[in-house]
């Protein structure tokens, strides 16, 4: 028996009701607060009712992040595959609110983007750095998130390990389809034919030569 089932079979169902409406009503009108509190140079997500400002990022974080745009953006761009975002573009879900450190929409979803728009659709790829305040969220309830709203691939590039794992969506639950990791390629499903070494990732000179091969240089 869930934990669901559970509450569905217990006395105090009407109880629980009332608790998780009030709960929502709190909850949206502290959204509400948050996209009025924060700033164009914030970092800063909601999550289940409170507001998270993101601590300064380490050097090698933002290397890692900063050579994994370049490639995505510069090709997909090139390609005329879709839209790449990254730190603060704001994905607003049901219930959240996030800014992944890079998003990929698909042309047919961006589409219809304007220029002055701050709150985007959940991506259909999503790129998540991680470190030490941000890898409990990473794997726990963003990666929970993402998949229940259909972002169909998943990445965590750990800058420890100089490597990436590569989650498929499958039934709305992610699933590792690898760990990839030095000279290793991987290839996503989402952005079509985008397929690099994965020292590219860490390694600026490697990160030029991918690039070149990707657009045909």
């Amino acid at each position: 028996m869930t934990v669901l089932d559970q509450i569905l079979d217990s006395p105090q169902l009407p109880d629980y009701f009332r608790q998780i409406q009030a709960r929502l009503r709190e909850e949206a009108s502290k959204r509400q607060e948050y996209y009025q509190l924060i700033k164009e140079s914030d970092k800063a997500e909601f999550i289940n009712g409170e507001i998270i400002y993101q601590t300064p990022i380490l050097k090698r974080h933002g290397n890692a992040s900063d050579n994994l745009l370049v490639l995505i953006k510069t090709y997909a761009d090139y390609k005329d595959l879709g839209y790449t975002g990254h730190e603060k573009y704001v994905v607003s879900l049901t219930r959240n609110d996030y800014e992944p450190d890079i998003c990929f929409w698909s042309k047919e979803k961006s589409q219809n983007f304007t220029e002055e728009q701050i709150q985007f659709p959940a991506p259909d790829f999503i790129v998540e750095v991680l470190s030490k305040s941000t890898e409990k969220r990473d794997r726990g309830i963003k990666m929970e998130d993402y998949a229940l709203h259909g972002v169909k691939e998943y990445w965590l590039v750990d800058v420890t390990f100089k490597q990436v794992e590569q989650y498929f969506l499958e039934h709305d639950k992610f699933r590792l389809h690898r760990i990839a990791k030095n000279d290793d390629i991987i290839e996503s499903t989402v952005i079509k034919n985008f397929a690099f070494e994965v020292n590219a990732i860490f390694d600026p000179q490697i990160n030029i030569r991918a690039l070149q091969k990707l657009l045909g240089n």
